[in-house]
C-alpha cells in the first residue's frame, strides 16, 4: 500500500468538496507573508498554514512543488517544504472545529485555515482568523 505525501480526512473532504470543480486547483499556503495567496506572517509566531481554493487559471507563481493527495494535486512553495513532513493527514479537531495537518512526527498546524479565493467572501470566511 502506497502512502499519499497529505491525506485530507474524510470529514475534510466533505468540507472542501463543494469548492472543488474542475476549474480550480488546490494549494497549501505556507503563510509567510510572501505572495499572492498568502494572508500574514507577522501576527504569528508558529508555523501555519492554509488550504486555499483558487481558478485554475490564477497565477500561482511560487508554488512550483506538487504533493500528491487523495483529492489530487497539491501546489505547495517548495522552500515550505523544510516545515512539512514526508507524509502528512488534514484532519477535524472536532472539539475545536479546528482543522489540522499533522505529520508522522506530531503536530506541524492546529489551526490550519481555508480561504477559497474564487468566492467573493473567501477571506472573510476563513476559520483561522
Amino acid at each position: 500500500m502506497t502512502t499519499l505525501p497529505l491525506t485530507f480526512t474524510e470529514e475534510i473532504i466533505n468540507k472542501l468538496q463543494p469548492h472543488l470543480t474542475a476549474d480550480k486547483r488546490l494549494l497549501l499556503t505556507f503563510e509567510d507573508g510572501v505572495g499572492t495567496y498568502s494572508q500574514h506572517a507577522a501576527y504569528h509566531m508558529q508555523t501555519q498554514f492554509t488550504v486555499n481554493v483558487v481558478a485554475r487559471s490564477a497565477p500561482v507563481d511560487g508554488y512550483d512543488v506538487t504533493l500528491d493527495s487523495n483529492l489530487g494535486p497539491v501546489l505547495i512553495k517548495g522552500y515550505s517544504q523544510t516545515e512539512l513532513q514526508r507524509q502528512m493527514t488534514l484532519k477535524l479537531n472536532v472539539h475545536q472545529s479546528t482543522w489540522q495537518l499533522t505529520g508522522e512526527t506530531g503536530m506541524i498546524d492546529d489551526n490550519v485555515g481555508f480561504i477559497d479565493f474564487t468566492d467573493p467572501n473567501g477571506v472573510k470566511n476563513n476559520p483561522a482568523r
